[in-house]
């Protein structure tokens, strides 16, 4: 989810910790030479991010010349072993383009529109405090111009899920879809269906239910079904109430406070329910390029949903930087390259995945811990050289 538990730069929290991660800085990427492979900036930015505090990073990069791959710092802070280029990881809300392939999909089968109403599809779940259904589309969901309460930004649930005491107490606790929507109904909308942009995890827990009403199955299998399998993604999975995470992969690591000082904890282990279609699945970053350069290059969808897909609304009234399309991010970049994607966040994982228009080159990254670290940085290395 995007809303993510990272809240502040930090340096390393103990002298053990500051050797591992020193000890990892040289020699861990494993590509080519970089006077050759045109990757030293990403490559730099990689390490800067494990030297402001991250365990480790891993990153593949998906062009014309063939297939990159570089990481720094550990995968286990314990063993001290490196990142892989290999790892899987919890992709956050990256999952979000995932569901939103599916209903765009489902739109070109003539199954459903965008434009229905939630109502139509979940009658009576969006309502309260000013909430109402039969005023949202599903357009305004896969956009977040929905107004819907962010559930994830309730305190209770935050105290319960997110910080050290109630993580620990919950993190294999299952909690329904309908749970995650009647937190959000507990409080009063943003705004006016289509009046505003603001992200909302509840617009993907609803757009997950919808796929279910529309097709009689659950929203994973329809993601593997459409994406997964058509697309080869073997490491991409959709773990539903499972808490680990399948090899390989290393550790994920969070503060599970609202300050990135304090102990680190191992936050691996999760039941990722709290996140369902708002940011569950698993992958590597092999498969987000290959998924996210599939999308573009119109693969997964008919230029019709494809094009809706890319039509977007403004996130910031003051920047045209950003923008946003049916669960997919447009930014322009400092050198002004545009690219596509997603970033994602969840408990101890910060990911990024991009790709320019023509689906030609393609970045996608991990961090292994959620309190430091500038993953933007990698995208302008990766991208403008710098």
């Amino acid at each position: 989810m995007t809303t993510r538990v990272r809240t502040a730069l930090a340096a390393a929290t103990a002298a053990a910790l500051t050797a591992a991660l020193t000890a990892s800085l040289a020699g861990t990427a494993t590509a080519a030479p970089a006077a050759r492979d045109g990757h030293d900036a990403t490559r730099r930015a990689l390490r800067a991010a494990v030297a402001d505090g991250v365990p480790g990073a891993t990153a593949t990069v998906r062009d014309g010349r063939g297939t990159w791959t570089a990481t720094a710092g550990v995968g286990d802070l314990e063993t001290g072993e490196p990142r892989s280029a290999r790892d899987r990881y919890r992709v956050g809300s990256i999952t979000k383009t995932f569901v939103a392939t599916v209903l765009l999909q489902l739109e070109a089968e003539g199954r459903l529109s965008l434009d229905d109403t939630v109502d139509e599809w979940l009658p009576g779940m969006v309502r309260g405090n000013g909430h109402d259904g039969s005023r949202i589309t599903l357009r305004h969901l896969l956009n977040h111009t929905s107004g819907v309460y962010n559930y994830t930004a309730d305190e209770e649930f935050a105290r319960t899920h997110f910080l050290a005491d109630g993580f620990l107490r919950h993190r294999y606790d299952t909690v329904p879809p309908e749970r995650l929507v009647a937190v959000a109904m507990s409080h009063r909308p943003d705004f006016a269906p289509g009046a505003s942009w603001k992200y909302s995890n509840t617009n993907y827990v609803l757009a997950g239910l919808v796929v279910e009403e529309a097709t009689g199955r659950p929203w994973g299998e329809e993601v593997r079904r459409r994406i997964i399998a058509p697309l080869h993604l073997r490491a991409t999975s959709v773990p539903g109430t499972r808490v680990t995470v399948p090899a390989p992969s290393g550790r994920a690591y969070s503060k599970l406070a609202p300050t990135a000082e304090g102990p680190s904890y191992d936050v691996t282990e999760l039941n990722p329910s709290i996140a369902t279609a708002a940011g569950e699945m698993i992958s590597d970053s092999a498969d987000l390029t290959r998924f996210y350069s599939a999308l573009l290059r119109g693969r997964l969808l008919p230029p019709a949903q494809l094009a809706e897909m890319t039509a977007t609304v403004r996130t910031d009234e003051s920047d045209e930087s950003d923008r946003y399309g049916l669960g997919l991010m447009k930014r322009e970049l400092d050198c002004g390259v545009t690219v596509w994607g997603h970033g994602g966040g969840i408990h101890g994982s910060s990911s990024e995945a991009v790709t320019t228009g023509d689906g030609r080159h393609a970045l996608a990254l991990n961090f292994n811990g959620d309190w430091s670290g500038d993953s933007e940085a990698v995208i302008e290395a990766e991208f403008c050289g710098k």
